[in-house]
C-alpha cells in the first residue's frame, strides 16, 4: 500500500470558494443558513453539486432515501469502494459549515485527485446523507440510519415536520427520491470531516480533531397535559398547571446531568405551549430532553432517573404525563485503524492535533455499526454551531481537508 507524500495538499482556496458559493442558496437571515432537509433550497443545493460532481467525473446513485452517491471509481472492479461525506441540509438557523464541509472537502479530495492524476485502488464515493440535522423530521441522522438497518424505511417515510406533511412525500415532492435500494452498497471504510462543534479544539490551539469516540444520545419527548386556565383569576391552588411541571423537570435534568459529571451533558431546546397566550395557562406542554454522554452506563441511567423524576413532579402537581422516545444511539468507538491513519497523516503534515469525542451525533455513528469508519474535525470560532454565526478559517478548513485527503489515499491505496 503506498502512501502519500507530504508536499500533496488540496486546493484550499477552491474549497473556500465551493463553500461560500453554497452558502449563497437557502441563505439565512444572520450570515448563515436555512436549507432544511427535502425543502425547495436544499433541492437547489443538491442540483449545484451534482454540477460540480459532474465537472468531476463522478457517475451519481441515489438511494430510496434521497443520499447522493457520487463515484470515482479505481482500478480494481472487486474493490469496495472508499466512502467519503457528510450532510448538505441545514438547521432553520444554520451555519455554513456544519455537515457543508465534509461533502465539500470530499469533492475537494477528488479534485485534488484528478489535478494531480492520481488513481486509487479503490472507488472513492463522495456522499450527502439525506437528513442528518433531523430538524425538520425527526430523528436526525434518518436516512444513515435507513442504511444501516436502525430504522426501516417505512417508518423514515412516515416522519412527519411541524406542518404534517411526510419525508416520503416530501422526498417525491422535490425529486430526489431514487431507486436504489437503502444499504444495498458496501463500504469498504468511510470519512467524515466536521467541524467540532464545540469549543475544545480552539481552546487548546490544534488545528485537527482525531476523532477516537461519538457520545451516545437520547431524545425524550414528553407531553404534559394540565388544564387551560385563566393566569390571573385561576387561584394558585386550584391549578393543574402543566408549565410548572416543565419548570421542574428542566431544572431536574440539570441536577440529574450534574451528578453525573464529568463527560455527561443535558438539557432542553424545544418546547411548544398550547394554546401560548399570556394569560391562559397551558393545556397542552411538549419537550425534549437532549442527554448524552459517552459513557453507556451514565448515559442509561440519566434517563431512568429524569423519566422517574418527571413521573414523579407530574403526580404531585396532577399534570398528565406521557413519554416518547424520538432519538437514539449508543456510544461510538470509531474504527482504530482509521483512527491511526487520520493521526499519522496530521502527524506527517506538521498540524496540531488531539484526540476527541465528538459531542454530536454524525452520520459516522451509525455508518460504524456496518463498515470501518471514523471522522476528523476541525475547530470553530468559539464553538459556536447550530447558529448562523457559526464561523471557521480557510487555514482551518484546508488544514483537515489535507489530512482526509492523505488518509483516504491511503486506505484507497494509490496506484503507482
Amino acid at each position: 500500500m503506498s502512501a502519500p507524500g507530504e508536499n500533496l495538499r488540496i486546493n484550499g482556496d477552491r474549497l473556500w470558494d465551493s463553500l461560500m458559493d453554497m452558502a449563497q442558496i437557502g441563505p439565512g437571515i444572520a450570515g448563515g443558513n436555512n436549507r432544511q432537509t427535502l425543502t425547495d433550497e436544499d433541492g437547489e443545493g443538491r442540483r449545484l453539486f451534482q454540477r460540480w460532481c459532474d465537472d468531476a467525473g463522478l457517475t451519481m446513485g441515489i438511494d430510496q432515501m434521497g443520499t447522493m452517491f457520487m463515484t470515482r471509481p479505481g482500478t480494481d472492479p472487486d474493490a469496495l469502494p472508499v466512502y467519503v461525506g457528510s450532510h448538505l441540509d441545514t438547521q432553520p438557523t444554520g451555519g455554513k459549515y456544519d455537515g457543508v464541509l465534509g461533502v465539500l472537502a470530499a469533492l475537494e479530495v477528488v479534485r485534488s485527485m484528478n489535478d494531480l492524476g492520481i488513481k486509487t485502488k479503490h472507488p472513492i464515493v463522495v456522499t450527502n446523507w439525506a437528513n442528518e440535522e433531523g430538524a425538520r423530521f425527526a430523528p436526525a441522522m434518518l436516512a444513515s440510519g435507513v442504511f444501516a438497518g436502525i430504522h426501516t424505511q417505512d417508518y423514515a417515510y412516515s416522519r412527519k415536520d411541524p406542518a404534517g406533511l411526510t419525508y416520503g412525500d416530501e422526498l417525491a415532492r422535490i425529486g430526489w427520491r431514487g431507486d436504489e435500494v437503502v444499504g444495498a452498497r458496501k463500504m469498504h471504510a468511510y470519512f467524515e470531516y466536521h467541524i467540532e462543534q464545540g469549543p475544545i479544539l480552539e481552546a487548546e490551539n490544534k488545528r485537527i480533531g482525531v476523532v477516537t469516540h461519538g457520545q451516545g444520545l437520547w431524545w425524550v419527548e414528553f407531553t404534559l397535559t394540565g388544564r387551560e386556565a385563566h393566569t390571573g383569576s385561576t387561584p394558585m391552588l386550584m391549578r393543574v398547571n402543566a408549565g410548572l411541571a416543565t419548570a421542574r423537570i428542566i431544572e431536574a435534568v440539570q441536577e440529574i446531568t450534574m451528578a453525573h459529571q464529568p463527560g455527561a451533558v443535558g438539557g432542553v431546546g424545544q418546547m411548544k405551549f398550547s394554546p401560548n397566550s399570556r394569560n391562559v395557562l397551558p393545556g397542552t406542554v411538549v419537550f425534549t430532553v437532549d442527554i448524552r454522554s459517552p459513557s453507556l452506563d451514565k448515559l442509561t441511567s440519566m434517563r431512568e432517573q429524569i423519566e422517574e423524576k418527571a413521573q414523579a413532579i407530574c403526580a404531585e402537581l396532577g399534570v398528565g404525563y406521557a413519554m416518547e422516545a424520538v432519538g437514539h444511539f449508543d456510544p461510538v468507538a470509531f474504527d482504530p485503524t482509521l483512527v491511526s491513519r487520520v493521526r499519522s497523516a496530521a502527524e506527517k503534515l506538521g498540524y496540531s492535533h488531539m484526540d476527541i469525542i465528538s459531542g454530536a451525533g454524525h452520520d459516522a455513528c451509525w455508518t460504524n455499526r456496518i463498515a470501518p469508519s471514523t471522522m476528523i474535525m476541525c475547530p470553530c470560532v468559539g464553538g459556536l454551531s447550530h447558529n448562523e454565526a457559526e464561523e471557521i478559517s480557510k487555514e482551518w478548513a484546508a488544514a483537515g481537508a489535507d489530512v482526509l485527503f492523505h488518509a483516504v489515499l491511503e486506505t484507497a491505496e494509490i496506484v503507482e
